[in-house]
């Protein structure tokens, strides 16, 4: 009964097929016919070829096969088993193929050292790139750019600080002149209307002005005279200072050790001078106006 059955099943199908066929509905291609399956071969021969072919007896420089587990763990002091790594867990496999690859350059280096294989890149070594030269240039020309643009950035900046420094310290010299000039002008104001009769100010500009004068001197003079310079002065000697000799100082203007009021007021023998009375006139002539003007000017 069960034949019977898959051959009605079968004839059904074909029935199916026919019908579909007459209406249009296969089309060429897809019925395609299948060959019988290969029927399996037990080619012992070849086997045990290619197992006398794994069993050649070569040198170990020649194979060059390392078999080993991962190295100890430092932290935990014990190697890892392939059962305790989750494969799920990245960091975790990617450490025990690390592990492994240590503990095969820690076999393998030992062996190569002892057969006088080397394991070091020389120095005159040069590999074929994986880029092309072109892109190799490429890249180059732009770090270089890169860096130059740094640089000239970095210059830049710094141009900008002692720039700034500079007008910061001209700004303080200004500031600092003028009120200099503030105070001479204030100063002068006061003794010009008697609220002070010290003249100070300008015995500290002169000395001012003399130290950076001397300073000067010293500093070009610092290593002191040529060879000619002191012939010289063994020749002629030293005629002294000439220039400034008659300048008053602090000290000479406080002085008032030589003076004679008699001579002064006029009062002294031959008080006439050339012409009597017209002389001690004379003396006592108001000065003219541009002269007094003049004093004035020099005043302030």
């Amino acid at each position: 009964s069960d034949s019977g059955s898959d051959s009605e099943d079968s004839s059904l199908s074909d029935s199916e097929l026919q019908e579909a066929f007459a209406r249009g509905a296969l089309k060429p291609g897809l019925n395609v016919v299948l060959e019988e399956r290969p029927k399996r071969h037990n080619d012992t021969d070849g086997l045990k070829q290619c197992l006398a072919e794994f069993k050649q007896q070569l040198a170990w420089v020649e194979r060059l096969d390392v078999t080993l587990g991962p190295v100890a763990d430092p932290v935990s002091q014990s190697a890892s088993t392939s059962d305790a790594v989750d494969p799920e867990n990245d960091f975790q496999r990617e450490m025990s193929f690390y592990r492994q690859a240590q503990a095969a350059v820690l076999e393998a280096l030992p062996r190569l050292h002892k057969l006088r294989v080397p394991t070091r890149r020389p120095d005159d070594y040069f590999a074929e790139m994986a880029k092309s030269d072109q892109q190799m240039q490429k890249i180059r020309q732009k770090l270089k750019s890169k860096q130059e643009a740094m640089e000239r950035s970095e210059k830049a900046k710094q141009l900008r600080a002692m720039r700034k420094y500079g007008k910061k310290v001209q700004v303080e010299i200004l500031q600092r002149r003028q009120k200099e000039k503030k105070n001479m002008l204030n100063a002068v104001k006061k003794y010009q209307k008697g609220l002070s009769d010290k003249l100070d100010f300008l015995d500290e500009e002169q000395t001012s002005s003399q130290g950076n004068k001397k300073g000067n001197a010293s500093q070009r003079t610092k290593k002191g005279p040529n060879a000619k310079r002191r012939y010289k002065n063994q020749k002629f000697g030293f005629g002294g200072k000439k220039k400034g000799s008659k300048w008053n100082t602090k000290e000479s203007f406080n002085d008032v050790s030589s003076f004679q009021s008699k001579v002064a007021h006029n009062k002294g023998p031959g008080k006439g001078g050339r012409g009597g009375k017209g002389g001690k006139k004379a003396l006592n002539k108001r000065p003219g106006k541009r002269a007094r003007q003049k004093m004035k000017n020099r005043a302030r």
